[in-house]
């Protein structure tokens, strides 16, 4: 039996990435309603009534509308997942991130609201939460998370700051605030107890993201190694199709270089670990497409999930 999928805002820039994802999946049939009736609630909740799941690709007072129009419907309510940012450290969501531990692919399987994570918190809590997990790095840790994405993160008004005005600066750090919207999300489930800071920019390309932790091993209890690091992430990633730690002789021959666009167009995402062992440090690096894996790919992941695909 083919499965129904409503995109509530499939116009925009991650909608339409998830579309042309379920298009291609012969066991998923995607319902749309006429484009002028997008934003008519009447229109939206009966598209709601006749799904199994609903996609939020919405801004995120939208989106908590969105939740209300399909909770009006009581036993007919579809299952959600939410892209937006409104309700990922929220009481009954449950997180969109299947790599977080053993469990948590069982839990979004039989979730009936699912929030999907961050493109900035998918990288840094890929790397985070499996040391943390590991007893290599203490909760209370004092973490830092830098990161680069392509502007198409921004939505549609970076894009055409970039590709229409061109007003855009070739590089840009932004949320030098330290209070970006992913904080809250990267903190919760990273693991840690003491708030990371975040410090994110942006990047003269369409798509595309690094995320790096800088660690002092030397600081930490115990004293890891950058082998130790490397065999935590290898444990907690062993057998997974989209999230490959990447070798220390294939990352030893990179020359200490990483391209932001390696991994564009794919659902994938790659961690890295290069060491500094003469001073007792390590660079971990994540890299992902934030359209993919990033988005549209982990929001398509947990759809087929919720269906049992």
């Amino acid at each position: 039996m083919t499965a129904r999928v409503f995109i509530d805002g499939e116009a925009g820039t991650t909608g339409l990435e998830i579309r042309d994802r379920l298009a291609a999946d012969p066991a998923i049939d995607v319902v749309s309603v006429d484009a002028a009736l997008r934003k008519d609630p009447a229109a939206r909740r009966d598209a709601m009534s006749n799904v199994d799941v609903v996609v939020l690709c919405l801004p995120d007072a939208a989106a908590v509308e969105a939740v209300a129009l399909a909770a009006s419907l009581g036993d007919r309510a579809p299952r959600i997942v939410d892209a937006s940012t409104a309700h990922r450290v929220a009481d009954g969501w449950v997180y969109g991130f299947a790599e977080l531990d053993g469990a948590q692919a069982q839990a979004i399987k039989a979730a009936t609201h699912v929030a999907n994570p961050g493109c900035y918190p998918t990288g840094a809590i890929a790397l985070i939460r499996p040391l943390v997990d590991a007893g290599l790095l203490p909760a209370d840790t004092g973490v830092t998370v830098n990161a680069v994405s392509g502007y198409s993160g921004g939505g549609k008004p970076m894009i055409e700051s970039y590709e229409v005005a061109k007003t855009a600066p070739a590089f840009e750090l932004y949320g030098l605030g330290l209070a970006h919207k992913h904080v809250p999300e990267l903190h919760r489930y990273s693991g840690l107890t003491r708030r990371p800071i975040f410090v994110p920019s942006v990047g003269n390309f369409r798509q595309g993201m690094l995320v790096s932790v800088p660690l002092h091993l030397d600081l930490l209890p115990g004293k890891p190694e950058p082998r130790d690091v490397q065999a935590a992430l290898e444990r907690h990633y062993q057998g997974s199709s989209q999230v490959r730690v990447v070798p220390a002789a294939e990352t030893a021959k990179l020359g200490g270089r990483l391209d932001a666009l390696g991994l564009n167009g794919t659902d994938q995402l790659e961690l890295y670990v290069f060491p500094q062992e003469d001073h007792g440090q390590v660079l971990l690096v994540a890299r992902l497409d934030n359209l993919g894996k990033g988005a549209a790919g982990a929001a398509v992941q947990n759809i087929r999930l919720m269906l049992g695909l």
